[in-house]
């Protein structure tokens, strides 16, 4: 601390000196003619005895990453959002006074270069530099680069310096685009309309989670951060938009893990007269397309393990699931008792209000989900653990839901919605009694998105795919704080 201390007085009397000499250290108006990675592109292949005879100039920006000084003349490595590239700066090219002006640049600062490419003795693609500009001058110094900047809290706590420091993790983030981007298309091609929904709301549903809660001074009223879009979405489905879909952020005030972050996104997506099944079709066409767009291949490496994601996924019955994988015995199907033993058994919490499907799902996660690696449908949950999803027409206990699990973490949830107002009313009203009970994650009573169905909804299937997790997946990161470019902290402690 007391280094870099030291270093910003250094460069901030820097900067009073460039003042001093009639130099904005802040100046505007420079206009790069190219990128780093379009001079790569098109000179990148040349020798050196093309370079010279072609005397090709270019005009780029970025901030410097390195530099070594010989006296009169000095290399240094400019970065822009594209890539790095060599400038050599020499005081009989630059002119007395640009190099006084160099003197005082600091690795950090922002540079604009104007110059004459070539290859060095070792064959280093370099820009010999004619004119030079300080665009910026930095006055905190880059994290060392020999030590890099790999403080995990740092990194995420100041996502800018491990974007300046880090180029994977730029990557990373630049293929999050692209993935948004690419899901985005599938639906649009396929007649899909994009919507957005309310991010405040004054009943929060469409989820089990704990909403963030607010005040709205003007309406004199409490408003809640979402938890999800599906209620909206569905009342848009009621009004006549039969293929609708969502990318956007939800929010729960839950905890804080590598697999959660208490703001993330989701894509959303609803179709009429579409099932479940459906849904289980267009989910693996979606995702097989989009590796292959994005990866040029359907089979990714996620923490150590080959995944195929060319269809057709495994499909598996809940129960069966517990059963086959986790190894349940059948009277815990039954019996709520049996199953809480089980839990009590393997150090799985408990509470004395939730239901006899709260139980197996608690289960299911602690024994099964963590082994289902390849891609995997999970289908038949109970109806008390999905107060949206339709009933079964053969087994009324379960719903004509699945969630979908890949590298051991849940992807994906859809189901075929419930449209039966009467039944709906029962679900919120149980989930009403949870939460009068002290259940905080329980759904509230919507007498709005009631009325709705009662206008009449088409029989839909929807479904919500996590993007963060996607991501997650396709760039092989262990956390959510990885692939979220400001995750959310603890505040540090003084």
């Amino acid at each position: 601390m007391e280094k870099t201390s030291h270093l910003v007085k250094e460069r901030l009397q820097k900067a009073e000196k460039l003042r001093s000499m009639g130099v904005n250290p802040y100046p505007t108006g420079f206009r790069p003619s190219t990128t780093i990675d379009q001079v790569w592109s098109n000179y990148g292949q040349w020798d050196r005895e093309r370079l010279e005879r072609e005397k090709v100039q270019v005009v780029l920006a970025g901030r410097i990453m390195s530099m070594r000084d010989f006296g009169k003349a000095s290399f240094l490595h400019i970065k822009d959002g594209t890539g790095r590239l060599q400038v050599y700066v020499r005081k009989d090219q630059v002119g007395n006074d640009a190099f006084e002006i160099f003197k005082l640049m600091d690795i950090g600062d922002f540079l604009g270069v104007k110059g004459t490419l070539f290859r060095t003795r070792t064959g280093e693609l370099t820009i010999l530099a004619h004119e030079i500009k300080l665009l910026c001058k930095a006055i905190r110094p880059l994290p060392e680069k020999w030590h890099g900047l790999t403080d995990v809290e740092t990194r995420y706590r100041q996502r800018y310096l491990d974007l300046i420091v880090n180029d994977h993790v730029r990557e990373v983030f630049v293929l999050r685009s692209r993935i948004v981007q690419a899901f985005r298309e599938f639906f649009l091609r396929r007649g899909f309309l994009e919507v957005e929904t309310p991010m405040m709301q004054p009943i929060p549903g469409g989820a089990t989670a704990r909403p963030f809660k607010t005040y709205h001074n003007a309406l004199g009223m409490h408003l809640y951060l979402r938890v999800a879009p599906e209620l909206y979405l569905k009342r848009l489905v009621v009004g006549g938009f039969e293929k609708v879909f969502e990318i956007n952020r939800n929010f729960r005030n839950e905890g804080i893990s590598v697999k959660h972050n208490p703001e993330f996104t989701m894509l959303e997506f609803y179709v009429a007269y579409a099932t479940y099944q459906d849904l289980m079709e267009l989910t693996e066409e979606l995702f097989s397309q989009v590796t292959e767009k994005i990866l040029g291949s359907t089979r990714i490496t996620y923490q150590g393990n080959e995944i195929e994601l060319k269809p057709p996924w495994k499909r598996l019955g809940l129960f069966e699931a517990l059963r086959e994988i986790g190894g349940v015995e059948e009277s815990a199907f039954s019996d709520r008792e049996s199953a809480i033993k089980i839990a009590e058994s393997l150090g799985v919490g408990i509470l004395s209000r939730e239901t006899h499907g709260k139980v197996l799902t608690k289960l299911f996660d602690h024994l099964v989900e963590p082994k289902l690696i390849q891609p995997t449908f999970v289908v038949g949950y109970p109806a008390d653990v999905s107060p949206l999803s339709r009933r079964n027409d053969e087994n009324p206990e379960v719903t004509d839901r699945f969630e979908l699990f890949i590298g051991g973490r849940e992807i994906a949830n859809a189901f075929n919605e419930l449209n039966d107002p009467v039944d709906q009313r029962e679900r919120f009203k149980a989930q009403v009694a949870l939460r009068e009970a002290g259940d905080e994650e329980a759904q509230f009573m919507d007498e709005d998105f009631l009325t709705a169905l009662e206008y009449g909804m088409p029989p839909t299937a929807g479904e919500g795919i996590g993007i963060d997790r996607v991501v997650m997946l396709f760039t092989d990161s262990p956390s959510i704080r990885d692939v979220i470019l400001f995750p959310h902290m603890r505040s540090r402690q003084d």
